[in-house]
């Protein structure tokens, strides 16, 4: 079963600025909670800007602080308007993670459009319900707090 989330913040800044720190990889960890322990596996100067087909390696301790690898690629980039990253390797049997900027009176809409799927069939089903969704949602929150505190 195929899981969404959806998720909207209002940024009142202008669309290079926004678009410039949401699309260097280089940034993940400033909007990603600390215990997940979040660690950047690619070399810094192969994050710094993203582009179409980039590979970003890294560790992140989601579940009782164990490493895990997790490996995505930024299938899709139109400047200043989207980018996607899919997951190649990592704990999920499929993640597809839309970001959109959008220009709006006052600033930036950003949206996230969030596909995801758990391996196990039913079991996965079960721990996404109990369990994984609510970390999701927890990370994004983590993350529009931060995202407010920076920038609104």
């Amino acid at each position: 079963m195929l899981h969404t989330l959806r998720a909207k913040q209002f940024i009142k800044s202008d669309l290079d600025t926004v678009w410039r720190f949401m699309s260097s990889p280089a940034n993940l960890s400033k909007i990603t909670p600390a215990y997940m322990g979040f660690e950047i596996l690619s070399e810094a100067k192969d994050i710094e800007s993203m582009y179409q087909g980039q590979i970003i390696e890294y560790y992140v301790k989601p579940v009782l602080g164990i490493n895990m690898h997790w490996v995505t690629e930024i299938t899709h980039v139109a400047d200043k308007q989207f980018f996607v990253d899919e997951q190649r390797f990592g704990p999920y049997a499929l993640w597809h993670h839309k970001h959109i900027l959008r220009e709006v009176p006052g600033g930036i809409e950003m949206e996230d459009l969030l596909h995801y799927k758990l391996p196990f069939g039913f079991l996965g089903r079960l721990v996404n319900r109990f369990y994984v969704h609510r970390k999701v949602e927890e990370i994004f929150d983590y993350r529009y707090k931060v995202v407010e505190e920076m920038f609104n």
